[in-house]
Protein backbone atom coordinates (compact mmCIF):
# COMPACT_ATOMS: atom_id res chain seq x y z
CA UNK A 1 0.00 0.00 0.00
CA UNK A 2 2.69 2.52 0.99
CA UNK A 3 4.51 1.46 -2.07
CA UNK A 4 1.70 2.28 -4.30
CA UNK A 5 1.40 5.56 -2.48
CA UNK A 6 4.80 6.64 -2.88
CA UNK A 7 4.53 5.52 -7.21
CA UNK A 8 1.35 7.66 -7.37
CA UNK A 9 2.57 10.77 -5.62
CA UNK A 10 5.86 10.11 -7.50
CA UNK A 11 4.17 9.58 -10.91
CA UNK A 12 2.12 12.42 -10.31
CA UNK A 13 4.94 14.63 -9.47
CA UNK A 14 7.01 13.97 -12.44
CA UNK A 15 4.27 13.27 -15.15
CA UNK A 16 4.41 9.85 -15.67
CA UNK A 17 1.03 8.98 -15.14
CA UNK A 18 0.63 10.29 -18.13
CA UNK A 19 3.25 8.05 -20.11
CA UNK A 20 2.12 5.22 -18.46
CA UNK A 21 -1.32 5.58 -20.16
CA UNK A 22 0.36 5.72 -23.29
CA UNK A 23 2.44 3.30 -23.52
CA UNK A 24 -0.71 1.00 -22.00
CA UNK A 25 -3.03 1.96 -25.08
CA UNK A 26 -0.17 1.10 -27.20
CA UNK A 27 -0.06 -2.53 -25.78
CA UNK A 28 -3.89 -2.46 -26.61
CA UNK A 29 -3.71 -1.19 -30.04
CA UNK A 30 -0.71 -3.99 -30.84
CA UNK A 31 -2.38 -6.46 -28.94
CA UNK A 32 -6.11 -6.16 -31.18
CA UNK A 33 -4.01 -5.15 -34.55
CA UNK A 34 -2.57 -8.66 -34.02
CA UNK A 35 -5.61 -10.44 -33.73
CA UNK A 36 -6.71 -8.72 -37.01
CA UNK A 37 -3.85 -10.06 -39.15
CA UNK A 38 -4.14 -12.99 -37.33
CA UNK A 39 -7.64 -13.51 -38.23
CA UNK A 40 -6.74 -12.16 -42.16
CA UNK A 41 -3.68 -14.86 -42.42
CA UNK A 42 -6.27 -17.48 -41.37
CA UNK A 43 -8.97 -16.69 -44.35
CA UNK A 44 -5.86 -15.89 -46.99
CA UNK A 45 -3.39 -18.66 -45.90
CA UNK A 46 -5.56 -21.24 -45.10
CA UNK A 47 -5.72 -25.30 -45.97
CA UNK A 48 -6.96 -25.73 -49.94
CA UNK A 49 -6.47 -27.97 -52.63
CA UNK A 50 -6.15 -25.60 -56.28
CA UNK A 51 -8.03 -27.50 -59.33
CA UNK A 52 -6.30 -30.53 -60.17
CA UNK A 53 -4.29 -30.55 -57.29
CA UNK A 54 -2.92 -35.01 -56.20
CA UNK A 55 -4.17 -35.06 -52.49
CA UNK A 56 -2.23 -37.99 -50.43
CA UNK A 57 -5.28 -38.21 -48.33
CA UNK A 58 -7.76 -40.33 -50.87
CA UNK A 59 -6.83 -43.61 -52.13
CA UNK A 60 -7.28 -42.29 -56.20
CA UNK A 61 -5.09 -39.54 -55.04
CA UNK A 62 -7.18 -36.74 -56.39
CA UNK A 63 -8.04 -33.97 -55.08
CA UNK A 64 -11.31 -32.96 -56.81
CA UNK A 65 -14.25 -35.86 -55.65
CA UNK A 66 -16.24 -37.69 -58.90
CA UNK A 67 -19.63 -36.66 -58.73
CA UNK A 68 -21.79 -38.87 -56.75
CA UNK A 69 -24.32 -41.42 -59.00
CA UNK A 70 -27.24 -40.04 -59.85
CA UNK A 71 -26.57 -36.74 -58.74
CA UNK A 72 -28.64 -33.42 -60.88
CA UNK A 73 -27.32 -30.11 -61.12
CA UNK A 74 -30.15 -27.70 -60.13
CA UNK A 75 -32.11 -26.98 -63.62
CA UNK A 76 -30.44 -29.66 -65.31
CA UNK A 77 -33.76 -32.14 -64.12
CA UNK A 78 -34.53 -33.47 -67.77
CA UNK A 79 -37.38 -35.65 -67.98
CA UNK A 80 -39.01 -34.75 -71.20
CA UNK A 81 -37.19 -37.03 -73.69
CA UNK A 82 -38.75 -35.64 -76.35
CA UNK A 83 -37.77 -31.77 -75.44
CA UNK A 84 -34.34 -32.45 -74.53
CA UNK A 85 -33.06 -35.55 -76.98
CA UNK A 86 -35.92 -35.19 -79.89
CA UNK A 87 -37.09 -38.40 -79.65
CA UNK A 88 -40.47 -40.53 -78.01
CA UNK A 89 -39.33 -43.96 -76.76
CA UNK A 90 -36.13 -44.01 -78.33
CA UNK A 91 -37.35 -43.03 -81.33
CA UNK A 92 -37.01 -39.99 -83.56
CA UNK A 93 -40.08 -37.70 -83.58
CA UNK A 94 -41.82 -35.77 -85.98
CA UNK A 95 -43.25 -33.64 -83.23
CA UNK A 96 -42.44 -30.53 -81.39
CA UNK A 97 -42.55 -30.40 -77.95
CA UNK A 98 -44.47 -27.45 -77.59
CA UNK A 99 -46.84 -25.68 -79.97
CA UNK A 100 -44.87 -22.93 -82.40
CA UNK A 101 -46.01 -19.35 -82.72
CA UNK A 102 -44.79 -16.99 -84.96
CA UNK A 103 -42.36 -15.33 -82.46
CA UNK A 104 -40.83 -18.78 -82.21
CA UNK A 105 -40.44 -18.76 -85.36
CA UNK A 106 -39.03 -15.50 -85.62
CA UNK A 107 -36.60 -16.51 -82.43
CA UNK A 108 -35.76 -19.93 -84.83
CA UNK A 109 -35.25 -17.44 -87.84
CA UNK A 110 -32.99 -15.12 -85.20
CA UNK A 111 -30.90 -18.38 -83.99
CA UNK A 112 -30.70 -20.09 -87.54
CA UNK A 113 -28.97 -16.68 -88.96
CA UNK A 114 -26.54 -16.26 -86.65
CA UNK A 115 -25.11 -20.20 -86.16
CA UNK A 116 -26.42 -21.79 -89.21
CA UNK A 117 -26.18 -19.14 -92.35
CA UNK A 118 -22.48 -19.67 -92.34
CA UNK A 119 -22.60 -23.15 -93.84
CA UNK A 120 -26.33 -23.28 -94.66
CA UNK A 121 -27.14 -19.90 -96.13
CA UNK A 122 -30.11 -18.13 -95.74
CA UNK A 123 -32.31 -20.42 -97.99
CA UNK A 124 -31.26 -23.71 -96.77
CA UNK A 125 -29.86 -24.42 -99.65
CA UNK A 126 -25.33 -25.49 -98.36
CA UNK A 127 -24.00 -22.58 -100.00
CA UNK A 128 -22.97 -20.39 -97.06
CA UNK A 129 -19.81 -18.17 -97.42
CA UNK A 130 -17.59 -21.04 -95.95
CA UNK A 131 -18.73 -23.46 -98.52
CA UNK A 132 -18.19 -20.53 -101.15
CA UNK A 133 -14.87 -20.53 -99.92
CA UNK A 134 -13.57 -24.01 -99.88
CA UNK A 135 -15.79 -26.34 -96.65
CA UNK A 136 -17.38 -29.33 -97.35
CA UNK A 137 -21.06 -28.36 -98.17
CA UNK A 138 -23.87 -29.80 -95.98
CA UNK A 139 -26.88 -31.58 -97.96
CA UNK A 140 -29.73 -28.73 -98.59
CA UNK A 141 -32.87 -28.90 -96.99
CA UNK A 142 -34.79 -29.07 -100.20
CA UNK A 143 -33.74 -32.72 -101.23
CA UNK A 144 -36.88 -34.99 -101.24
CA UNK A 145 -35.16 -37.21 -98.15
CA UNK A 146 -34.06 -34.12 -95.65
CA UNK A 147 -37.56 -32.56 -96.24
CA UNK A 148 -39.51 -36.00 -95.27
CA UNK A 149 -37.07 -36.44 -92.28
CA UNK A 150 -38.54 -35.82 -89.19
CA UNK A 151 -38.23 -32.92 -87.09
CA UNK A 152 -36.23 -34.91 -84.30
CA UNK A 153 -33.96 -35.21 -86.82
CA UNK A 154 -32.96 -31.77 -86.94
CA UNK A 155 -33.04 -31.31 -83.67
CA UNK A 156 -30.77 -34.44 -82.86
CA UNK A 157 -28.28 -32.86 -85.48
CA UNK A 158 -28.38 -29.63 -83.92
CA UNK A 159 -27.47 -31.35 -80.87
CA UNK A 160 -25.03 -33.65 -81.75
CA UNK A 161 -23.58 -32.39 -84.75
CA UNK A 162 -23.17 -34.57 -87.56
CA UNK A 163 -20.26 -35.06 -90.02
CA UNK A 164 -17.80 -31.86 -90.42
CA UNK A 165 -20.68 -30.02 -88.60
CA UNK A 166 -20.27 -30.10 -84.65
CA UNK A 167 -22.42 -29.39 -82.03
CA UNK A 168 -24.29 -26.92 -80.79
CA UNK A 169 -25.89 -28.33 -77.43
CA UNK A 170 -23.77 -25.96 -75.51
CA UNK A 171 -24.16 -22.79 -77.52
CA UNK A 172 -27.67 -23.23 -78.04
CA UNK A 173 -30.23 -23.61 -75.53
CA UNK A 174 -33.14 -26.99 -76.14
CA UNK A 175 -35.95 -24.64 -76.78
CA UNK A 176 -33.95 -23.13 -79.22
CA UNK A 177 -32.58 -26.17 -81.14
CA UNK A 178 -36.51 -26.31 -81.73
CA UNK A 179 -37.73 -23.30 -82.63
CA UNK A 180 -34.45 -23.49 -85.20
CA UNK A 181 -35.87 -26.71 -86.63
CA UNK A 182 -39.37 -25.17 -86.95
CA UNK A 183 -37.78 -22.69 -89.04
CA UNK A 184 -36.26 -24.85 -91.36
CA UNK A 185 -39.57 -26.61 -91.64
CA UNK A 186 -40.54 -22.85 -93.01
CA UNK A 187 -37.75 -22.45 -95.56
CA UNK A 188 -38.91 -25.76 -96.58
CA UNK A 189 -42.31 -25.09 -97.16
CA UNK A 190 -41.62 -21.88 -98.36
CA UNK A 191 -39.51 -23.61 -101.66
CA UNK A 192 -42.26 -26.41 -102.02
CA UNK A 193 -45.51 -24.76 -101.13
CA UNK A 194 -48.52 -24.75 -103.55
CA UNK A 195 -50.36 -21.93 -104.33
CA UNK A 196 -53.49 -23.83 -102.66
CA UNK A 197 -51.65 -23.34 -99.71
CA UNK A 198 -51.31 -19.63 -99.73
CA UNK A 199 -53.92 -18.02 -97.88
CA UNK A 200 -56.72 -16.50 -100.25
CA UNK A 201 -56.00 -12.57 -99.00
CA UNK A 202 -52.40 -13.23 -99.98
CA UNK A 203 -52.94 -15.20 -103.53
CA UNK A 204 -52.90 -11.74 -105.17
CA UNK A 205 -49.75 -10.18 -103.31
CA UNK A 206 -47.94 -13.51 -105.15
CA UNK A 207 -49.99 -13.27 -108.51
CA UNK A 208 -49.78 -9.15 -109.03
CA UNK A 209 -47.71 -8.41 -112.60
CA UNK A 210 -47.38 -11.64 -113.63
CA UNK A 211 -49.93 -11.68 -116.03
CA UNK A 212 -51.26 -14.90 -115.38
CA UNK A 213 -51.52 -17.87 -112.63
CA UNK A 214 -50.22 -20.65 -114.88
CA UNK A 215 -47.50 -22.60 -112.04
CA UNK A 216 -48.33 -22.22 -108.72
CA UNK A 217 -52.26 -21.15 -109.25
CA UNK A 218 -52.44 -24.85 -111.11
CA UNK A 219 -51.37 -26.49 -108.06
CA UNK A 220 -47.86 -27.36 -109.09
CA UNK A 221 -44.57 -26.36 -106.94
Amino acid sequence: MKFNFYYRAFAAKTGMSRVFAGVRKLVCLGGVALLLVGCRLDMHIQPKYLPYEPSNFFDDGRSERPVVPGTVARGQLRTDELLYTGKVNGVVSDKFPFPMTRADLERGRERYNIYCTPCHDYTGSGQGMIVQRGFPPPPSFHLDRVRQAPAGHFFEVITNGFGSMYGYASRVEAEDRWRIAAYIRALQLSQHATMQEVPESDRAHLTRGSGNAQGPAAGQP
